[in-house]
């Protein structure tokens, strides 16, 4: 019922000059109309990965709690006071020109994180406010020309464009530690009273900004590619040659453009309104609402900004504190130059069992990245904060690859090729392999190879663009604190390629007794070392301030004196070569053709098992991915499947797909327990359930084939989670301030959009 799209793709192509010439055109434009937030009924329990709050080491409870009926106390639609004598309450709706007050119901809490109380008020405004699906737009065309001179020489040119405009939604934005005056003119005065009968100048509060419009991007990108070469086929010796020569450009120009995103000094000097005194310099009337530094400054510009309860936040206030609309922004061109020649044939000379292949080339790369941001843009706001990113790097390249047959059935295969980059040098990989026709039955295969992957652009040079975001501190005691920080992210001009050792393995079976039948088994073994990859903030503010790790801590900006008592205000993340990796596991693949009835019927199965994905960055502690549903990115399901069965009878086709995966759990490291629970430790922390269950999908799918005329026409109906199977839960956190704003599940690999309908046309003439 929502996330509607539109796709249109066509390809022509037609020869001239007697076959010779021939020119291929094809082009797509695609359209989706996204959902701004994730208001789903399973995204309804205040599920959440928590410090438990009852936790005190040595007292038998587990250090972290998942479990509905969670949310956050540290902030309310229209504000919160966290502190002090006044701590609880809360403002409402804003009647007859004063925010209602009301008592907040706290319950066990600890960091951002509360269970039970109020937590469907203070979640009020903040939860769902991620987009469900992004807002996009693209388009493709492609064109290719080539004309064949002779066999030697057919030359080619092609070009293509690709355009794409995406909007999503970030979150509804929380601050906390917001401080208001007592003479602020917005506060209630029944409030006022009870500041001045306590003798509170100020308070703090936390608010999740209630009549701000969620912060998102609207960005664009645009990549241009053109490719000039030729193809060609010669004879030298005994045996003839294929080669392949290009030239290619391609350009990439984005357009990163943020949107409701606030200057901070603009809502610090806007939450700051009084009401102006009688004969004051700037000559405004006394009563009137205005910002405290328009008193002395009369020309800025400052609209009062009312923080103070919901339904007072006024357009003008929002297009002040948003700069007119005028967004952190940021134009940047990615540029690739690619020269390369490759040479083949597949009659070297020959062995006592059969002609030898052979080929080799070479390759230039020349990469670079420029760009241009506003110097208005490149500190002060609350998200973006961008600077240029700028670099460039080079590749040299030469390869040669060989296919030796030892045996009747028996092949080896070898490669190997030298790069040359101009920011770390030179690496050499390879490749050493063979097959073997055991009988027509069974077919073996090996492979051992040296492989790399080299720091892109963005892990070499990104310069530090910069974000708000929040870590847990922890406090002496076993307590906590929750700071709002500045991280930034910078790039490495020291790193290196990744490098991975790499073992595979595998059979392929096709009885003869089994017609139709076909199963391969194959293993694969990777020993990674020197992966790129960051810290994440909370990991070093864990070490340093738990452990006193210097050589993290010089990552930390403190407000005051190194340590746990100073509030963090900003976290520096630098990807490294240190991380290891091993990951080990089975893939398989089987299927069976055969007649049923008036038709055919294909079944096919893919399966996927990892025995271990472990990553040791020698920081923190070494970690198994292996079988872990939760973390994002980094969910690595012990089994993945896909299982299909096709049937075809007449002009029709039907087709049904089992997808997905194995049950797995929070971490390997964590160990489950609701009481009596062992001492938690880092490498082995204590939380009451570490299961995650599972899920799978059904799709389906129904094509009518017709000919109209002379041309062929497919219609078809295709059904994507056809059960409409809502995701499993899955309790995030516990750092974040974004948390609950995202879904509760772990959206890449849960299905979060429900059942989707897909039908069209699809025609050929």
């Amino acid at each position: 019922g929502d996330v509607p799209n539109h796709t249109f793709r066509i390809t022509s192509g037609f020869d001239f000059a007697d076959g010779r010439g021939k020119v291929l055109l094809a082009g797509d434009y695609f359209t989706q109309e996204g959902v701004d937030t994730y208001d789903r009924p399973w995204q309804q329990f205040g599920f959440f990965q928590i410090d438990n709050p009852a936790f005190v080491q040595g007292n038998g409870q587990p250090e972290r709690l998942v479990q509905s009926g969670i949310g956050t106390y540290q902030f309310t639609p229209g504000g919160i006071i966290n502190s002090g004598p006044l701590r609880g309450t809360y403002f409402g709706n804003i009647v007859n020109g004063q925010a209602s007050l009301n008592q907040f119901n706290y319950g066990p809490n600890r960091g951002q994180w509360m269970v039970g109380g109020d937590y469907l008020i203070s979640r009020d405004g903040h939860l769902n406010t991620n987009s469900l699906a992004p807002h996009e737009e693209r388009g493709n065309v492609f064109g290719r020309l080539s004309f064949e001179v002779s066999p030697l020489f057919v030359p080619f040119v092609q070009y293509s464009y690709s355009g794409y405009n995406g909007r999503s939604f970030y979150q509804q934005t929380p601050s906390v530690g917001i401080t208001i005056q007592r003479d602020n003119a917005f506060l209630p005065t029944e409030l006022v009273n009870q500041m001045v009968a306590r003798n509170l100048t100020n308070i703090s509060i936390g608010t999740s900004n209630a009549g701000f419009p969620a912060a998102g991007s609207n960005n664009t990108r645009e990549v241009y590619r053109f490719v000039a070469g030729a193809d060609g086929e010669f004879e030298l010796g005994k045996g003839s040659w294929k080669y392949s020569a290009y030239y290619q450009a391609g350009i990439a120009r984005t357009n990163e453009l943020l949107t409701n995103t606030w200057l901070n000094n603009r809502v610090t000097l806007a939450q700051d309104a009084v009401r102006a005194p009688a004969g004051n310099a700037a000559g405004i009337a006394a009563g009137t609402i205005v910002c405290r530094s328009t008193l002395t400054n009369p020309t800025n510009g400052c609209v009062p900004l009312n923080r103070i309860g919901i339904g007072g936040v006024t357009q003008a206030a929002i297009d002040y504190v948003f700069n007119n609309g005028q967004q952190p922004q940021r134009f940047q061109s990615l540029r690739q130059d690619v020269a390369a020649l490759n040479v083949s044939t597949n009659d070297l000379f020959d062995t006592w069992a059969g002609p030898v292949s052979f080929a080799f080339g070479g390759e230039y790369r020349r990469e670079r990245v420029d760009g241009f941001v506003d110097p208005q843009f490149n500190s002060g706001w609350l998200y973006g904060n961008y600077l240029v990113t700028k670099g460039s790097f080079d590749v040299k390249e030469v390869f040669a690859e060989t296919v030796v047959p030892l045996a009747k059935g028996l092949d080896f295969n070898g490669a190997i090729r030298r790069t040359d980059y101009s920011t770390s040098g030179g690496v050499t990989t390879w490749k050493l392999g063979a097959t073997w026709q055991v009988i027509d039955d069974l077919k073996l295969r090996v492979v051992r190879s040296r492989d790399i992957r080299a720091p892109n652009l963005a892990e070499l040079f990104t310069p530090g663009t910069a974000r708000t975001n929040t870590v847990n501190v922890p406090l002496p005691g076993g307590g906590q604190r929750t700071d709002q920080f500045l991280e930034q992210t910078t790039g490495n001009l020291n790193l290196v390629p990744e490098v991975a050792m790499t073992w595979g393995a595998g059979a392929v079976l096709t009885p003869s007794f089994m017609p139709g039948f076909a199963m391969s088994v194959d293993y694969f073994d990777i020993d990674l070392s020197g992966a790129i990859s960051t810290i994440t903030a909370q990991t070093i503010t864990t070490l340093c301030l738990e452990q006193n790790r210097q050589d993290l801590c010089q990552f930390i900006t403190f407000n005051g004196t190194p340590g746990v008592n100073s509030p963090i205000t900003g976290i520096r993340l630098v990807p490294f070569n240190f991380a290891a990796l091993k990951v080990r596991g089975l893939d398989f693949e089987a299927s069976y053709r055969t007649s049923m009835g008036p038709g055919r019927l294909t079944l096919r199965a893919l399966v996927s098992h990892y025995i271990d994905n472990i990553v040791d960055n020698g920081i923190d502690v070494p970690r198994d991915l292996a079988g872990q549903n939760a973390g994002g990115g980094d969910a690595t399901p012990a089994w993945n499947y896909r299982l299909t069965a096709n049937y075809e009878v007449n002009d029709w086709t039907f087709n049904l797909v089992g997808r997905g995966f194995s049950d797995g759990v929070y971490d390997n490291n964590f160990i489950e327990c609701a009481s009596n629970c062992p001492i938690s430790t880092p490498a082995a922390r204590t939380i009451n359930n570490n299961r995650i269950a599972g899920q799978l999908y059904l799709d389906a799918s129904i094509t009518k084939r017709l000919k109209v005329g002379g041309s062929k026409l497919d219609l078809f109906l295709y059904v994507r989670n056809f059960l409409n199977s809502n995701p499993v839960l899955v309790g995030n956190g516990p750092t974040g301030n974004n948390t609950p704003a995202y879904p509760q599940t772990n959206r890449s690999i849960y299905d979060v959009l429900g059942r989707v309908y897909r039908m069209g046309v699809r025609f050929e003439y």
